[in-house]
C-alpha cells in the first residue's frame, strides 16, 4: 500500500509539472528604459512595498500634472490613454499596451478615446513612499 501510495504521488506531481508546461507565456514588455526612453536609474529598497492599482479616467478627463517618485508599470485594459510629459513627449496607449512610467518628471494622463480608460499600474518603492505628486 505504502509503495502504492508513492506511485501515485509521484504520477501526480508529474501531471502537475506537465501541466505548467501547458501554459503559454508572452512577453508584454522587458526594457531598460521609460517610455520616454530614459534610462530606468538602480533602485535600492531597504523596506520594499509593492502595490498595485487600477484607474479608471473618464472619456475626455485629464489628470492633474503630477510626477511618481517611484518606479511604476501600468498595462491599458480598455480605452485610450494619451501621456505627455512636461517635456513634450507624448505616448498613446491602447487596450493592451504596456507603459513604463516617468520617475520624476512632470507628465498628465488623458483619456482621449470614446470610452473610459483603465490602467492597471504596478508601484515598487519604500513603505512610506507616495505614489504621486501633484504639480500645485
Amino acid at each position: 500500500m505504502k509503495k502504492y501510495m508513492q506511485y501515485l504521488f509521484l504520477s501526480a506531481g508529474v501531471l502537475l509539472s506537465s501541466a505548467a508546461y501547458a501554459a503559454n507565456s508572452e512577453t508584454v514588455i522587458q526594457t531598460d528604459a521609460h517610455w520616454n526612453k530614459q534610462a530606468i536609474k538602480p533602485i535600492n529598497i531597504d523596506h520594499p512595498q509593492i502595490t498595485m492599482l487600477r484607474i479608471t479616467i473618464p472619456a475626455g478627463e485629464k489628470l492633474a500634472m503630477h510626477k511618481h517618485p517611484i518606479l511604476n508599470i501600468g498595462y491599458l485594459t480598455k480605452g485610450e490613454l494619451t501621456v505627455r510629459s512636461e517635456n513634450g513627449d507624448v505616448l498613446v496607449l491602447h487596450p493592451g499596451d504596456p507603459i513604463v512610467e516617468l520617475v520624476d518628471i512632470w507628465h498628465y494622463g488623458e483619456s482621449t478615446g470614446s470610452e473610459d480608460a483603465e490602467i492597471v499600474v504596478t508601484y515598487v518603492g519604500e513603505k512610506e513612499d507616495s505614489l504621486s505628486i501633484i504639480k500645485e
